[in-house]
């Protein structure tokens, strides 16, 4: 291993993000080829990629796990997490871009920017991750570098995006590269490519490179006081001053450069290695070198440290992985201090005090053992069993807990159920694992069924998790069919609704008496009021002792508990806002429990009054196909009961965007084969939740009840 770089303005933490199919770990291998890294190109077509090594990933020759490795590249250090392209493992990408520093976006130059590019440049830019840009494929029938440019700025970056690179030629006779920074046109030689070769710039593309450089020059010099007075001066810049100017643009996310090549056949990685650190920040560029959290009991109180070794320890586990070899490893950024094997940890979240057991430079699945990770490393840990994704560890003595994501609910569930009685003991252990590594898969138990119920993001997803229950947990199971994560809301307010729970017995009886008024919460009220965020709200407007204080907690409480079934099909009730006005209470009666049955029940009633709805998870759907298929493609859409909201083109393709209710779109992909002869292609995340037709509502809800029948 090569030695772990101390300065950290010599230190990068970068990600590979795409659309799947755009090239993404087919870079990644280069890059590992030509740092050295590797000492021979694995590609994805063969199922043999490096960074691939899970044998799903393999077997389907796409990413589905983020991989970490670590290179060196002109005595820096390159630290990078290659991520899924798949829109079911968004949160794979969502995750590593709270760790990282910088990204490179990848691109398919014959294709206009695709679904899930825009998804993962949004998910960029809610985290502000500066970020290159490259156009790949170059060398691919129907390539253009214009094409692509225009994309880019047209639907994701507007004038922020810049060229820096320029392709000499395009297609079949793609030959090289032209640095526009430094007005140099290079070809990559010998059998991999891995000589880089100065040549003449081409004659006809002098122009346009000449203006394309203008741009580059007059964007670098309005960038600080300083440059625009040398542009001035000398109406031109020398090349270390445009990319010191390029580069800031970058870091703040204000700029994103954008070069070009084939990484298949081995013509870029070496010029984008070099853009990576000319432009991409290091962990001293990212909010000034600083990383900021919260006291740990007082949320209010904010804690700043430097992203320095001599620092006090602060470091974020992020993901959580299963290894049949050591079983479970926790993957870390250290932004402050030195994380030593063998030294005592506080885990700020969960209050325990932990002991570092071995620690590993990562490589895909392949490991290292070190003694210490420095600041501004992402590295993993061995032995932290108690420790969740998000947790912060950091010293004993100093307390910190740094910022956490919130990871979007499942919107399609399942039942699984063991096969055996020893699938059984394995089950609950494997999906416990399973749930640990990855948030967005959630584990629980039907009350009335006793049903074990697993939740996910998409088809793909579930397929996975299956199969490594059976591959990696010897684990058989049977699973149900999939099931639409349904809810329940109200549409309209009921005003001061009212129910008083008295009951007398012998001795002590009970009594509480609560008025509520229930209203509905729309998107606009919520992008009106900051308060109202939550999928519940409680507001308490008791004025003196009508209610004693201490009963109102419970009242809260108990309503969160009626929320979790609602009366039309069962599902979880949501958008409810309840407001506590009136109430009343008797001195030896009144108690706790008295006041939640009042609550609950008032809730129930008042429901039968609100026009109760069911609301359904409602999915965008792009679909890519050949026009002469595009009208078969758009009648079973709307057969789906899909709402059109764009007809475009891209390139030699249509393109349709619907919104199309998840339950239409179980087994689409097969129905898509059939109706293009296999050439159609399409993506789906989750957009919204909207209300079910009435008729669908009814056949919901007779087939809900009868089935809590038969469980009964």
């Amino acid at each position: 291993m090569a030695s772990i770089i101390t300065d950290m303005k010599k230190l990068r933490n970068i990600g590979i993000i795409a659309h799947i199919d755009a090239g993404k770990t087919t870079t990644s291998e280069r890059i590992l080829f030509y740092t050295g890294k590797t000492h021979k190109i694995w590609e994805v077509h063969e199922g043999a990629a490096t960074m691939d090594w899970m044998a799903q990933e393999q077997e389907r020759g796409i990413t589905i796990t983020s991989a970490a490795t670590t290179c060196f590249w002109k005595d820096h250090q390159i630290n990078i997490i290659d991520t899924p392209g798949h829109v079911d493992f968004t949160i794979e990408v969502e995750r590593s871009m709270r760790v990282l520093d910088g990204w490179v976006a990848v691109f398919d130059g014959s294709q206009w920017v695709e679904p899930q590019s825009e998804t993962v440049w949004k998910q960029a830019d809610k985290y502000n991750v500066p970020r290159i840009a490259f156009a790949n494929k170059m060398d691919k029938t129907g390539a253009s570098f214009d094409m692509t440019y225009e994309s880019i700025k047209k639907r994701l970056a507007g004038n922020k995006v810049i060229a820096i690179q320029y392709p000499i030629w395009e297609e079949n006779d793609f030959a090289g590269i032209i640095d526009l920074v430094e007005m140099k046109a290079y070809r990559f030689d010998g059998k991999m490519g891995e000589t880089v070769v100065e040549i003449p710039l081409p004659e006809n593309l002098k122009d346009k490179c000449t203006t394309m450089r203008a741009e580059l020059i007059e964007k670098a010099a309005e960038q600080s006081d300083e440059l625009m007075e040398k542009f001035f001066e000398a109406w031109d810049l020398s090349v270390a001053d445009i990319k010191k100017g390029l580069r800031a643009w970058t870091i703040k996310s204000l700029l994103y450069p954008l070069v070009c090549g084939s990484a298949l056949t081995n013509k870029w990685v070496q010029l984008v290695l070099d853009a990576v650190l000319d432009y991409l920040p290091s962990p001293m560029d990212i909010n000034e070198g600083t990383i900021s959290g919260v006291d740990v009991d007082d949320e209010e109180k904010k804690i700043t440290f430097k992203q320095d070794p001599k620092e006090p320890l602060s470091a974020l586990a992020f993901k959580i992985a299963t290894d049949p070899f050591v079983w479970r490893i926790t993957f870390v950024r250290v932004y402050s201090g030195v994380l030593k094997s063998g030294s005592y940890v506080l885990n700020s979240v969960s209050g325990e005090k932990q002991r570092i057991g071995r620690l590993l430079q990562m490589h895909a699945n392949h490991r290292e053992e070190i003694e210490e990770i420095p600041a501004g490393n992402i590295w993993a840990v061995i032995g932290l069993k108690d420790t969740k994704t998000w947790d912060t560890l950091c010293e004993l003595e100093k307390p910190v807990i740094l910022e956490r994501m919130e990871f979007p609910e499942p919107v399609i569930s399942i039942s699984v159920e063991p096969k055996t009685k020893a699938d059984q003991e394995r089950m609950g252990l494997a999906l416990n694992k399973l749930a640990e590594e990855d948030p967005s898969f959630r584990v629980s138990s039907n009350v009335e069924t006793g049903q074990t119920i697993i939740a996910w993001m998409g088809e793909l997803h579930l397929e996975i998790i299956v199969d490594r229950m059976k591959r990696e947990f010897k684990v058989e199971c049977n699973v149900g069919a999939p099931q639409v994560a349904y809810r329940e809301t109200i549409t309209t307010m009921v005003k001061d609704a009212e129910f008083k729970h008295q009951k007398q017995t012998w001795g002590r009886g009970q009594y509480g008496h609560v008025i509520i008024t229930f209203e509905p919460i729309t998107q606009e009220m919520r992008e009106a009021d900051e308060t109202l965020k939550a999928e519940t709200v409680f507001v308490n407007k008791i004025v003196g002792w009508t209610i004693p204080k201490e009963y109102i907690p419970g009242i809260e409480k108990w309503l969160k508990e009626s929320y979790t079934r609602g009366i039309i099909a069962g599902y979880p009730i949501v958008d409810v806002k309840a407001t506590l006005t009136f109430g009343s209470y008797h001195d030896v009666d009144s108690n706790e429990l008295s006041f939640k049955l009042a609550a609950s029940k008032c809730f129930r009633e008042a429901t039968k009054k609100a026009r109760p709805a069911l609301l359904e998870p409602v999915m965008l759907v792009e679909v890519n196909t050949p026009e002469e298929y595009m009208w078969d493609v758009l009648g079973n859409l709307n057969g789906k009961r899909g709402q059109i909201i764009e007809m475009g083109e891209r390139w030699m393709a249509k393109i349709l965007k619907a919104y199309v209710p998840l339950s239409e779109m179980f087994g689409y992909s097969t129905d898509l084969r059939s109706m293009s002869q296999g050439r159609a292609t399409y993506t789906m995340e989750f957009h919204h939740y909207s209300q079910v037709p009435s008729n669908i509502t009814e056949k919901i809800r007779a087939e809900r009840w009868v089935k809590f029948e038969e469980d009964e």
